[in-house]
Parts: C-alpha cells; structure tokens; sequence
C-alpha cells in the first residue's frame, strides 16, 4: 500500500498507525530523506519516533549523490518484494511522487546518457535563463508541467531524452514502461484542509530554523560537501546557505521557506489528482479521526488477502 499527500500532511504518522495495526515495513518515498545528515530540513523521523518499525530508503545516500526516479524503482522493488515474502505489509510512504510511479508503473530506459550535449545544454541554460522549460513547454507540454522551471537537473534530462529519442519524453514514457508485476495497491492519499496545512508549514519552517537548521547546514559543509550538492538545493536549505552567506536574514530566509513550501504543497496536490484509483481521505495523518478512517480502509483492503492479520489477532 501506499500514503501520499502534500508536505506536512502527516504521512509519516499515518504509516506509522497502520504498522502499529499489522506487521508492516515502511518504505520511504521522499526524495530529500534518502539523504543523511539532512534531518531537520526534511522532518525525517528520528530512531526513537519509528516505534520500531523497520523503515527502509532513509539515509541512504551523502547530500552530493545524484539520485533519480528510475534508481529508486530499480533499488525499491525488491525491498518491496522481500517485505511481502515475509508475510509482512509494505508501506510506500512520501510526497515524491514521481518516485511512486517509478515505482509501481516503471520508467522508459531512455537514452543514455550524453555528456557532451548535458554540457552544451547546461552552457545555454546559463546564457539564457528559462530555455529548456522554454522548450519543453513548446515540444512536450506534459513534461513541462511536471517539472519547476528551476531544476536545472531534471530540465537538462527531459530536454537530452526528447533530442536523443527524437519523441517527446511524455511519449517514450508511454510506450516503454515495465510496471510492478505481482502487487495489487492500495493508494490513500491525504487531503488536510489547505488553510491549515499552510499554518502547519508556516509553523514548521520557522521551528526548523529555530531548532537548528543552520546548523545543521554548516555541519554538512564541514564534512567536505560543497554547497552546490544536490541534497542543499531543496526548499529550505536553498534559504539557509543564502542566510549563511549573509545574502538574507534569518527572518527572509524562513519566509521563503515558507512561500516556497506552500508552492511545493500545490504541486504535490496537482500531482496527486493525476494517481489513478487513489482514495482520497480528508484530514491529517497525526489526527486520530483520520487514522481510524485509513485503518477501515487498510482493513477492507486486506480481507482479501487472508495471510495478513491484525497483530494480536489468530491466523
């Protein structure tokens, strides 16, 4: 099964309410907790906040790894797979949500790889700013409207894989997937009241920097990480390397937090609404009404699969 949502919805404590239920492993599926050292700045569950439930894809990689949808399914789908040999539930769990489709529907191949053209296209995007999305917009609309006209990386990708396979990627995507094999999925999708999750995130961002997150940033830079690392370009860590820098203040620097945050927020939902056979459930995942609801649903699901069973309960 899987919980999606929005930044701050709570998925992490819905999952976790339904590991409490049944024997289960959570798999992460945010694309900034694969990282370590990036705690704070990802409200990544500490070791004690994970009850002991075994939880995979966390600290996986250091902050200057390159890392994409495609790795993820490829590294993902046999934790998947060992978790239900076990007679244990998989739990995908995050707001990333290209990853879950990576995951479930499968990645085209692509073409590899051009390092000679991934120069020349980064060489024009610094001359003219906003020339990929530019492109993208023109020749492969969908592929535009997936991707924030800022990340470089991704844009360089999209605008090498149309080229190369001589076909939007939207298209190539279409024609080349190899989907999850084996697995029937239960997709909850959380849907908090948009004005209060706004009040979250505003109350979340100023507690992040409030509770370390410079410092956190600075401990990062000390261990040889350059700030040009991937990890550092996320929301928030954007903030505190200009704050570092003194190119804002800490006040600045949490209110574009903030804004960026609520913008990331609207992308996930618009995201989401795409996610074919989702069920949408209103409300937080720490809020106890909400879990009951995803427990039902959790619970209806299983029936048909009889060897998973509430804890306590016989086989």
């Amino acid at each position: 099964m899987a919980i999606l949502g929005p930044t701050g919805s709570g998925k992490s404590e819905a999952a976790l309410a339904v590991a409490r239920r049944w024997p289960a492993e959570i798999v992460n599926c945010d694309s900034l907790q694969l990282y370590r050292y990036l705690d704070i700045g990802t409200a990544k569950l500490g070791p004690q906040e994970r009850c002991g439930v075994p939880h995979h894809f966390l600290d996986l990689l250091n902050p200057d790894q390159l890392f994409n949808a495609g790795e993820y399914a490829r590294r993902a789908r046999p934790v998947v797979r060992s978790i239900a040999r076990s007679g244990r539930l998989p739990i995908v769990a995050g707001g990333t949500g290209f990853y879950l489709r990576a995951l479930l529907d499968g990645l085209f191949p692509g073409p590899p790889r051009d390092d000679r053209l991934r120069r020349r296209l980064l060489e024009a995007e610094i001359r003219r700013p906003g020339l990929l999305h530019r492109f993208l917009r023109r020749f492969d609309p969908p592929t535009a409207a997936r991707i924030h006209p800022r990340d470089r990386n991704k844009l360089i990708r999209a605008v090498e894989a149309c080229l190369l396979g001589r076909a939007p990627i939207s298209e190539q995507f279409r024609r080349g997937r190899d989907p999850l094999e084996g697995f029937e999925t239960l997709k909850i999708v959380l849907d908090p009241p948009r004005e209060e999750l706004y009040r979250r995130i505003e109350r979340r961002a100023e507690q992040m920097f409030r509770s370390g997150l410079l410092d956190e940033v600075r401990a990062v830079l000390a261990r040889g990480f350059p700030p040009e690392s991937k990890a550092l370009e996320a929301i928030g860590y954007q903030q505190a390397l200009a704050c570092l820098r003194g190119e804002i203040t800490l006040e600045e620097a949490i209110a574009s937090t903030q804004q960026e945050t609520r913008r990331y927020a609207k992308r996930q939902w618009t995201w989401f609404r795409r996610e074919k056979d989702a069920v949408w459930v209103p409300g937080f995942g720490d809020e106890r009404k909400t879990q009951e609801r995803i427990l039902s649903l959790v619970s209806r699901f299983l029936e048909r699969f009889p060897g998973f069973a509430p804890r306590g309960a016989a086989r």
